[in-house]
C-alpha cells in the first residue's frame, strides 16, 4: 500500500488548516505564545469551542466553564497541557482534545499627535508605518524626527521617522513587539494652545533662522520652511494665497534692516519674472488690508444693491453685463431680479432690465454696459410689507373681494389670471369663481366677467384666460349666505343677472346664486323644496331677458311619476320660479285654467284640471254628490272654439257597468252641474199632478156644495 511521506502529509494538513496534534510537535511546539496570538481549542462535540481564542493584554484566554487561563510566555506544548488540565475538571472525554496556534498578531498602542490614538491590532510582521496608519495617520503638527518606541522595562527608543520617509530605509524603524507603545510628539512650532491650523505651516525641523514668516491678509498665516531659490510668490502660495481684502499693490518684504515693497498686482498683470524677487531665509512678508480709498475712473463699473460683493470693478473693452454680475458674486436671495436698473455714467438715462424674465425666456440680448455705468439691484418686496407704496401702480394689480389675501400685488407680464389668484392666497369658501370681474386700468375702464370655475372644471387653453395688465382690478364676488336672509345688506351683494328667484310655496324663498350647469331641481332643492301645501302640478317659470318674457308651466308631479327630464325646463340667470299654493283663492286662477263644479256636491267651486284627470277626479275633489243629487242626469258643459255644447252623464249607470267610454271628456274652462232630485222630470210631473188633483177636488167640493 502506497503511503505519503510524513513531512508531505504534515504540509498538506497545515494547508488545509486541520493539522493534528503531532503535526505541531517539534520546533512549532517550542514557540512561546505572546499577547495577541489566536488559538483554536479542538474538542469535537462541544459547540462552545467553535470560535477561536485570542490571548488578551493580560496574557490570558477565557475558556468555557474553566474561566481565564494565563498562557502568555508558555510554549505551545506547555499551553496545551495547561488547557487540558483546566478542562479536565469540567469535561470527561478529552481523548481528541488539541490546542492549535492559528495566527500571530501584535497588540500595540499608539499615542500622541495621531488622529485616533489608542490600542491597535496588527499582523505579527507589521512595522511602525502600519501602526501609525491603524491610528488614523499623523495629525497636522506632528514632529516626525522625534518619534518614540516605549517597551515595558526598557528605556524609550527615539527614531527619525521623517528620515525613513525620505529614504525608505526600513532599518531606521525599530522592530515592534506585543504591548509596545508608539508615541508621536508635537512640533515645537505648534504653540501651547490647541487650535485648527494647516499642517503645511509646520516646517518639521526648521527653526526661525531657516523659515519664512507670512502674515496679514493671507488665508493661512504662519512660518514656512525656506528653500534655496524661494520667491515671494512661492511663500504666498504656501500661505494659501491672499484674501479678497488684501492690498496687493503694497506687499511689504522685510529682510534685514530695510523693508521693500512688492507689487503683486503688477506681477500678475504682466507676468514679468523680474517683479517676483527671491527671498532669503528669515524673511518676513506682510500683506496689508486694502486701503479704503475711493476707486473711480473711466475703466470702472459700479455694482450696488443686493449683490454678494458690492463695489467698483475695473473693466476692459468687451466686458459684458454678466461678467460684472458674476464678479460681484451674483444677486443675493433678497434681490428683486425683475427690476434691475442700469444708471448711465452721464446720469441722463436709467435703463430697466428684467433679469428673471430674461432667464425664464431663455434668450434675447442682455443690456449693454459701458465704463462708468452703475448697476443697481433693489431689494425684493416682502409680501408682509405694510406700505403699498413699495410697488408702484405701473407694476401692480389690485385683487379685491372673496380672496384670502386681497390687496395690491406685484405683476409681471409672464403671469396669468391663475397666477394672480394663487398669489392672493386663492378664493375663500364663499368666493363666486363663476363671476370673476376684471376692470381694465385704461381711461375707459372696461369691465368683463369670466367664469373661472367653468374653466377649471372643464379645462381649456391658457390663451382663453382674459389678458391681465398692470393697473387692472380683479374682483372675486362673494356668494350670498345659504339659506338666504331677508337682510337688505346681504342680498344686495348678489347681482340680479347672476341670480335665480324662487317664490311661493317653498321652504326658503329668495334669491339664489346661479351657475351654469345647475338644473331646475338643483335650484328648488336649494330653496328647501316645495311645502306640503304646494301645488306642484302648476309650477310656473318666468324666463326673463329673452325679448318678451316667456312663461313655462312645469308639472313636477308628472316628472316624479315618469322621470322624464324633458319635463323640466332649462334655466338662465334672472329666471323666476313660482310654486303656487293649492289653497290659494279661486280668484287668483284664470277661468280658462279651471273647471267649475256646481250643484248638489259637497264642495262646489273651481278646481284645477291636470293632465290625466277625469270627471270622476273632479267630483271627488268637490266632495262627491250629495244625498239629494240627481246623479243620473249630471250635465257637462264643454267650451270650445266653435261653440258650446252640453252632455249628460249617468253616474249610477257607470257604477253598474264600469265602462270608462261613458265618461265625458272634460277640459279646462268646462262646467259640471249636478242637479237635485227636485229637478227631475217625474218629480215635476207629480208636482203638477198634485196641483191638478187639488183643483179637481176643489171643483168637486164646490159641485157638492
Amino acid at each position: 500500500m502506497f503511503r505519503l511521506p510524513r513531512t508531505l502529509l504534515v504540509l498538506v494538513l497545515l494547508l488545509l488548516g486541520a493539522a493534528p496534534a503531532w503535526a505541531q510537535n517539534g520546533a512549532a511546539a517550542q514557540q512561546r505564545l505572546n499577547v495577541g496570538d489566536v488559538l483554536q481549542v479542538l474538542l469535537p462535540g462541544e459547540d462552545a469551542f467553535a470560535n477561536t481564542f485570542q490571548i488578551d493584554r493580560e496574557g490570558r484566554i477565557d475558556l468555557p466553564e474553566a474561566g481565564p487561563t494565563e498562557l502568555a510566555g508558555l510554549t505551545l506544548r506547555d499551553a496545551r497541557d495547561k488547557v487540558r488540565a483546566a478542562l479536565a475538571r469540567h469535561y470527561r472525554d478529552l481523548s481528541r482534545f488539541n490546542l492549535v496556534l492559528r495566527e500571530r498578531k501584535l497588540l500595540l498602542s499608539v499615542f500622541g499627535y495621531v488622529k485616533t490614538p489608542g490600542p491597535v491590532e496588527l499582523p505579527a510582521t507589521a512595522n511602525v508605518q502600519q501602526a501609525l496608519a491603524a491610528a488614523g495617520g499623523l495629525a497636522p503638527g506632528a514632529q516626525l524626527d522625534r518619534l518614540q518606541l516605549r517597551r515595558a522595562g526598557q528605556e524609550p527608543v527615539t527614531f527619525d521617522y521623517k528620515r525613513y520617509l525620505d529614504t525608505g530605509d526600513a532599518r531606521l524603524l525599530p522592530v515592534l513587539r506585543p504591548l509596545d507603545e508608539v508615541f508621536v510628539p508635537a512640533s515645537p512650532q505648534t504653540g501651547t494652545v490647541e487650535m485648527p491650523f494647516d499642517g503645511r505651516s509646520v516646517g518639521g525641523d526648521a527653526d526661525d533662522r531657516q523659515s519664512v514668516r507670512v502674515f496679514g491678509e493671507v488665508n493661512t498665516a504662519g512660518s514656512f520652511s525656506w528653500r534655496q531659490g524661494m520667491t515671494v510668490m512661492d511663500a504666498l502660495i504656501r500661505a494659501g494665497g491672499v484674501t479678497r481684502f488684501a492690498g496687493t499693490e503694497q506687499v511689504r518684504i522685510i529682510a534685514g534692516a530695510e523693508p521693500r515693497l512688492f507689487n503683486l498686482k503688477a506681477f500678475l498683470d504682466t507676468g514679468n519674472a523680474a517683479l517676483n524677487p527671491e527671498i532669503a531665509a528669515g524673511t518676513t512678508i506682510f500683506i496689508p488690508v486694502l486701503s479704503e480709498a475711493v476707486r473711480s475712473g473711466p475703466s470702472v463699473i459700479y455694482m450696488m444693491g443686493e449683490v454678494q460683493r458690492a463695489g467698483a470693478f475695473e473693466v476692459r473693452a468687451g466686458t459684458s453685463f454678466f461678467d460684472i454680475l458674476a464678479n460681484a458674486g451674483g444677486p443675493t436671495r433678497f434681490a428683486d431680479t425683475r427690476n434691475l436698473r442700469i444708471i448711465r455714467g452721464d446720469g441722463r438715462e436709467v435703463q430697466m432690465f428684467d433679469l428673471g424674465g430674461f432667464i425664464e425666456r431663455g434668450g434675447g440680448r442682455p443690456p449693454e454696459v459701458r465704463q462708468g455705468d452703475a448697476i443697481f439691484i433693489p431689494e425684493k418686496q416682502q409680501q408682509e410689507a405694510t406700505s403699498w407704496l413699495r410697488t408702484p401702480p405701473s407694476r401692480a394689480v389690485r385683487v379685491l373681494g372673496a380672496v384670502r389675501n386681497p390687496g395690491r400685488l406685484e405683476w409681471s407680464d409672464e403671469m396669468s389670471l391663475l397666477d394672480l389668484i394663487a398669489q392672493a392666497g386663492g378664493p375663500t369658501e364663499h368666493g363666486d369663481m363663476a363671476n370673476v370681474q376684471i376692470l381694465s386700468g385704461d381711461r375707459g375702464g372696461r369691465s368683463q366677467r369670466f367664469d373661472l370655475k367653468r374653466f377649471l372644471e372643464q379645462g381649456g387653453a391658457l390663451a382663453a384666460l382674459p389678458v391681465i395688465r398692470a393697473g387692472f382690478t380683479v374682483t372675486v364676488p362673494e356668494l350670498p349666505p345659504s339659506p338666504p336672509t331677508d337682510t337688505r345688506a346681504t342680498w344686495l351683494r348678489q347681482r340680479s343677472d347672476a341670480s335665480i328667484y324662487v317664490m311661493g310655496a317653498v321652504g326658503a324663498p329668495g334669491r339664489y346664486a346661479f351657475e351654469r350647469g345647475l338644473s331646475f331641481l338643483d335650484i328648488v332643492s336649494a330653496a328647501n323644496g316645495p311645502t306640503p301645501a304646494a301645488d306642484i302640478i302648476n309650477i310656473r317659470v318666468s324666463h326673463r331677458g329673452q325679448g318678451r318674457d316667456r312663461i313655462t308651466r312645469v308639472n313636477l308631479a308628472a316628472y316624479f311619476e315618469t322621470g322624464d327630464d324633458t319635463l323640466l325646463p332649462p334655466l338662465q340667470p334672472g329666471d323666476v320660479i313660482y310654486v303656487p299654493d293649492r289653497n290659494r283663492s279661486w280668484l287668483e286662477q284664470a277661468p280658462g285654467n279651471v273647471v267649475r263644479v256646481l250643484g248638489a256636491v259637497g264642495k262646489p267651486g273651481r278646481y284645477p284640471l291636470s293632465e290625466g284627470m277625469s270627471i270622476l277626479d273632479l267630483l271627488a275633489e268637490a266632495g262627491g254628490p250629495t244625498r239629494d243629487a240627481l246623479d243620473t242626469r249630471i250635465v257637462v258643459v264643454n267650451l270650445s272654439c266653435c261653440g258650446n255644447e252640453a252632455r249628460t252623464f249617468d253616474l249610477q249607470g257607470f257604477a253598474r257597468s264600469g265602462d270608462f267610454t261613458q265618461l265625458p271628456v272634460v277640459r279646462q274652462g268646462d262646467t259640471i252641474y249636478v242637479p237635485t232630485l227636485q229637478q227631475s222630470d217625474w218629480r215635476l210631473f207629480f208636482d203638477n199632478l198634485r196641483d191638478v188633483v187639488s183643483v179637481i177636488t176643489i171643483f168637486a167640493l164646490l159641485k157638492v156644495l
